[in-house]
């Protein structure tokens, strides 16, 4: 199983939208690094979702419940969506704030390359942030 997070803005697609729509796909990423990580998701990888812009937190997990296929939205070139469904809302969101200050979480893509929207996680990083998110996968 791999890990990951997600990015979107709360006011364009939140999580309590995810929970309300129970799956959705996820496109509109017209990045090639990103489209690259969606393409190496797998069926039940776990996906941190992040609000950015206003938030800047993670505030809930959800699950690749469909492995890459194309995306209608795309009017030109080869980019790829996935399906992700909720699993749950995190007990206490994690703040980029916090995410900043954890000595295990300094080389989250997250802060290493900020404006991507799909970033891999390593185990380490995904059980840190549970932990500070207290909550259990």
């Amino acid at each position: 199983m791999n890990f990951w997070l997600a990015k979107s803005e709360p006011e364009a697609y939140a999580w309590s939208q995810l929970v309300k729509d129970g799956k959705t796909a996820w496109t509109g990423v017209r990045n090639f690094q990103a489209r690259n990580n969606l393409r190496a998701m797998k069926k039940g990888d776990l996906v941190f979702f992040y609000h950015s812009v206003t938030e800047k937190q993670i505030v809930g997990l959800a699950k690749v419940v469909k492995e890459f296929y194309p995306d209608a939205t795309a009017e030109e070139g080869d980019w790829s969506c996935v399906d992700l469904a909720p699993v749950k809302a995190l007990a206490k969101p994690v703040t980029l704030e916090t995410i900043k200050t954890d000595k295990i979480l300094q080389d989250l893509p997250l802060l290493k390359q900020s404006r991507l929207s799909v970033t891999p996680l390593t185990k380490m990083q995904f059980e840190r942030l549970l932990t500070l998110a207290e909550t259990k996968a």
